[in-house]
């Protein structure tokens, strides 16, 4: 229950934007220089990663960290924009996808003790952020504005949180007896369930919106971690042969 409490805690809005990572200049904030620099190092070091070369339209930094809402569990949330139309828009997508996430994992990358993560984005894709800075070209997209009186019902956001805790559990406990394919199917279907209602409450309600809160609640508490290491484990049993190997 204290780390209940302290991830509800992490949900309030903050007076500034994270003075480490932001300069105040004429009634406006800046990305510090440092920061811009190194984050735009990330995404090359990326770009070389991929051995691709990339069209890229801009490289954004968006979540709770360019907002007023950034806590200790923020991460730096660092986007690559490109267009992705095409014949082959799709399979590249899913080759720079597959290569973000290796990327992600062999990384140990950090941004004044947050952790950088990069996603990529289709120019086209929805993106309902109210704070986007593109770290590209040293502006604002959407520049946030500190929403005063802000309440949150903690007791909603635990209920919420709770129910998709309570389907995880439950298939945790079905990767014991079922067969992996079924319950790969039952993850794949609630994983489409958790970006839909994430992505609703942000278009109805943005940030603030019980919808998001309670997706943040379940990756704070680690439960989405919980959710992939399930589905990768299953996915490691149905490619793999048991049995030793015959000596000759």
């Amino acid at each position: 229950m204290g780390t209940d409490k302290k991830i509800i805690k992490s949900f309030k809005v903050q007076d500034e934007l994270n003075p480490i990572f932001w300069e105040e200049e004429n009634g406006t904030y800046k990305l510090n220089e440092e920061i811009r620099q190194a984050l735009l190092n990330v995404v090359e070091d990326y770009a070389n990663f991929v051995d691709v070369d990339l069209d890229i339209d801009d490289v954004t930094l968006t979540g709770s960290l360019s907002n007023y809402n950034w806590s200790d569990f923020s991460d730096v949330d660092l986007h690559i924009i490109m267009d992705f139309e095409g014949n082959q828009s799709s399979l590249l997508k899913k080759y720079l996808d597959s290569r973000r996430i290796i990327w992600n994992s062999i990384r140990d990358v950090t941004a004044k003790d947050f952790d950088v993560e990069i996603y990529v984005q289709d120019s086209n894709e929805p993106h309902f952020a109210s704070g986007v800075y593109s770290v590209l070209n040293d502006e604002w997209i959407n520049e946030p504005s500190k929403e005063e009186d802000v309440e949150i019902d903690t007791q909603k956001v635990l209920s919420k949180s709770k129910n998709f805790m309570e389907k995880i559990d439950a298939i945790e406990r079905a990767a014991q007896k079922e067969e992996p394919q079924a319950v790969l199917e039952k993850i794949s279907r609630l994983k489409d369930k958790l970006k839909k209602y994430r992505g609703d409450g942000l278009a109805n309600k943005g940030e603030y919106s019980y919808e998001n809160l309670s997706f943040k609640f379940l990756r704070r508490n680690e439960y989405l971690k919980k959710l992939n290491d399930i589905k990768n484990d299953l996915i490691d049993q149905t490619l793999t042969i048991e049995g030793k190997v015959s000596s000759i």
